[in-house]
């Protein structure tokens, strides 16, 4: 347990705290997985977001003094980090996607796709930008990757999907505080299920794929998010994965793209299916397991898709 007021009258700036917070989450070998990649950056996040301090708050006033209840608030975040292990997203109610804030909680997983930096660059690698109209988030969450797509594609409708009605209200309430409920609808799904009868340029997804025996060895910070729905994904965590690559052709148009991430699950998805040329995405910034087939690579290795299935 935390002695907070002890504490309090030995660190007295911001950077005592960061550099305090710092050591602490290392000592108590905090999971970084969640959006924040090092102890430093969550310390320094949690003292900034304390304060109602911008990220980019100046270095130059880290020296400032602060007062006994601002340390004391900063403190007690540090103390839910710790021995809660609760992640510091969901401490605060805010993760950052693509360079937008979104609202959290625990209905919904903690925005951390690479994806991300394809959407930045408008997925221009693989389709023309001023030829998409029509784009599909499936398993959108908290709807970052839609609202992200929404502002790379100004003039494209984004349909964002979920199978769950809790995540779709945490989604609800970030279309509305980006304004932008007349170009993002959401759907309640089961993937393609109960969508509408049309085609996307692009379909891209970060959906449940999670293994049975990855989901027990994951860290106690993991426990916060909707595992049963968001993360785990059967045995071999292609539960989800396997019928999206069977129906996403119907729904693509024949210039279309799937983007899906898969992460840690990618080499169980190339022992399924190992002739399917996948074009994993090579990140400047980090991250893997995101893959991209096209509507006709999709056609070509339908029937692949479908035996994998046990179809």
């Amino acid at each position: 347990m935390i002695n907070k007021r002890e504490i309090a009258n030995d660190l007295v700036t911001l950077r005592d705290l960061m550099r305090w917070g710092t050591s602490q989450f290392n000592a108590a070998q905090l999971s970084f997985a969640q959006g924040m990649p090092t102890a430093i950056d969550e310390a320094v996040y949690l003292c900034l977001s304390a304060l109602h301090l911008p990220p980019d708050f100046s270095v130059e006033y880290f020296d400032c003094v602060l007062t006994m209840d601002e340390r004391l608030h900063v403190l007690g975040l540090f103390q839910q980090r710790i021995e809660q292990r609760k992640p510091a997203a969901y401490i605060t109610n805010e993760a950052w996607f693509s360079g937008l804030s979104f609202y959290v909680d625990e209905r919904v997983l903690i925005p951390r796709s690479p994806i991300a930096e394809m959407i930045e660059h408008q997925f221009s690698l693989w389709i023309s930008p001023d030829q998409v109209n029509n784009i599909l988030d499936l398993c959108t969450g908290s709807g970052c990757i839609a609202i992200a797509c929404a502002y790379a594609f100004e003039g494209a409708e984004v349909d964002a999907s979920d199978i769950s009605a809790d995540a779709l209200s945490v989604a609800e309430v970030n279309r509305r505080n980006h304004a932008l409920e007349k170009q993002v609808n959401l759907i309640e799904s089961n993937l393609f299920e109960s969508l509408p009868d049309k085609r996307y340029d692009i379909i891209v997804s970060n959906p449940p794929y999670v293994s049975q025996q990855e989901m027990t060895q994951l860290p106690a910070e993991f426990a916060f998010e909707p595992g049963s729905t968001a993360l785990a994904a059967g045995e071999t965590g292609m539960d989800v994965v396997l019928p999206m690559l069977i129906q996403a052709r119907e729904h693509l148009t024949d210039e279309g793209i799937l983007v899906v991430e898969v992460g840690y699950s990618k080499p169980a998805l190339e022992q399924l299916l190992p002739d399917v040329p996948f074009f994993w995405v090579d990140f400047e910034f980090g991250g893997d397991g995101v893959f991209v087939l096209t509507a006709e690579q999709l056609e070509t290795h339908q029937a692949e898709f479908e035996r994998a299935a046990g179809h």
